[in-house]
């Protein structure tokens, strides 16, 4: 088995660059996952590991035998260069990323899709992604993304949701169009020209929008809606995080299926 002890490592150096730049990831094609129970997350999820690298000290050869890739074994020094937590778990693997094609998404006969729009922090991508594994929603839609999907963040904010969901990213325009091509009723989360989110039917085929707390969403998602919808606020704010506003929507489709 191949062991390194050194954070200058030809390999321990390209890994760092794959944490830490959008860049490397889209010429690689691949990134870092950290953790067992994220590594385990993304193997269900179809994603191809190409190595494991471990700890001895922490996670046992026995352990990581069933994972069925290229093993590595790396020193503390190593680790502590790679490892983005600040939690230790003593594994980490490099996985081939998606296409995330729209023409991949395989929905069912009635969907409920979740569609984020330009969202740019990390922590509230990983957070929706979360929650739509938790109501397990058909699918995720990231329109215009202003975020590289595999960025260390997204995959530590989401705990690996990021593996469980369907997901695939287009621009707005795409999205728009693969929504009305395939009949499904989409509601955009906005302040203008919205009626109160749960006055709405979400029993049918339904695509819940969202978009920036800053911005809010593009002018087609407005134009184009089957309703615009908002959240009506009791206090002297006239918004909520974009997490919690997307939980709220989710739930209040669920809830109306039966769920």
């Amino acid at each position: 088995m191949k062991q390194i002890t050194s954070p200058q490592n030809p390999l321990v150096k390209s890994l760092i660059q794959l944490q830490e730049k959008s860049k490397a990831r889209k010429e690689s094609g691949t990134f870092l996952i950290e953790g067992m129970r994220e590594i385990e997350l993304a193997i269900k999820g179809n994603y191809a590991i190409e190595t494991i690298l471990f700890l001895p000290e922490l996670v046992s050869e026995s352990k990581i035998k069933t994972l069925g890739t290229q093993k590595v074994e790396i020193s503390k020094e190593v680790y502590r260069k790679l490892a983005y937590r600040d939690t230790t778990e003593g594994i980490l693997a490099v996985a081939k990323t998606k296409a995330l094609r729209l023409s991949d998404l395989k929905l069912p006969q009635n969907p409920l899709i979740v569609v984020m729009e330009a969202l740019e922090k990390p922590g509230n991508i990983g957070a929706v992604l979360r929650t739509c594994d938790a109501a397990n929603v058909d699918a995720v839609i990231l329109a215009n993304p202003k975020t590289d999907l595999y960025n260390p963040n997204i995959v530590r904010s989401s705990v690996g949701c990021l593996f469980t969901n369907q997901i695939a990213t287009a621009t707005t325009e795409e999205t728009v169009d693969f929504l009305i091509r395939n009949n499904i009723n989409f509601y955009s989360a906005t302040l203008q020209d919205s009626t109160a989110y749960h006055t709405q039917n979400y029993t049918l085929p339904t695509a819940l929008v969202v978009g920036t707390e800053a911005t809010g969403l593009s002018q087609l998602w407005r134009e184009k809606s089957t309703q615009n919808i908002n959240i009506p606020m009791q206090g002297a704010i006239d918004s909520m995080n974009v997490s919690v506003a997307t939980a709220i929507l989710i739930f209040e489709a669920k809830r109306q299926r039966g769920f």
